[in-house]
């Protein structure tokens, strides 16, 4: 098996929603953040791999047919030219309404976090946002910086900007495959997220 689809966008855009949508359409199993948490080994060679393991990207996905979120998201650049044939998908919302959800998640769950190895910390904390993820002018300035890089690496017949609430069309007819009839999914809200922090549980599938 091999990626298909590569999602460019930040954590907080609408991944986990992909992700379920990617599955649906035919391009699962799709990586994210949450195969990671739920899968001892992806845990273990994800958390080397940030470290400096030499993992190739084959190895890194196999059995995976698409992948969003982080980790994947950061190394979007790389798994582009690796799967030359692959579509790549940029999740998006406006940087104020991603730093609203961002705060209220994935910077509480870093902050509370006890891991010293955690993939949050070693990745999303320290190689994403420079150590400085609460801090909110850093934060949108990267999170809109990896925006336009994406926009400006790729062609408009690669690349699909996914804005948040725009359904199955757009995706539909970039992958081009039909439209189901059930609903686009909606998943993991910022207080399901929230949820899982203080249960101490990984965030909704």
């Amino acid at each position: 098996m091999t990626l298909r689809v590569i999602g460019a966008g930040f954590g907080r855009t609408g991944t986990d929603s992909m992700r379920e949508a990617l599955d649906l359409l035919g391009f699962g199993p799709c990586h994210h953040m949450v195969e990671v948490n739920a899968h001892e080994g992806q845990k273990k060679m994800w958390r080397a791999f940030v470290r400096g393991a030499a993992f190739g990207w084959e190895e890194l996905f196999e059995g995976y047919a698409s992948c969003v979120d982080w980790p994947s998201a950061h190394y979007w650049r790389e798994l582009a030219a690796f799967y030359p044939a692959a579509r790549v998908v940029l999740t998006y919302r406006t940087p104020e309404s991603w730093w609203e959800s961002f705060e209220k998640t994935i910077v509480k769950g870093l902050e509370m976090s006890t891991e010293p190895e955690s993939l949050g910390i070693a990745l999303i904390r320290d190689k994403v946002f420079g150590g400085r993820p609460g801090d909110r002018a850093h934060a949108m300035a990267i999170y809109e910086e990896n925006v336009n890089a994406v926009r400006a690496a790729l062609s408009p017949e690669r690349l699909l900007v996914h804005h948040l609430g725009d359904d199955w069309e757009p995706l539909c007819a970039h992958l081009g495959v039909p439209v189901p009839a059930q609903p686009y999914p909606s998943r993991n809200t910022a207080k399901e997220f929230q949820q899982a922090i203080l249960n101490k549980t990984p965030p909704p599938r």
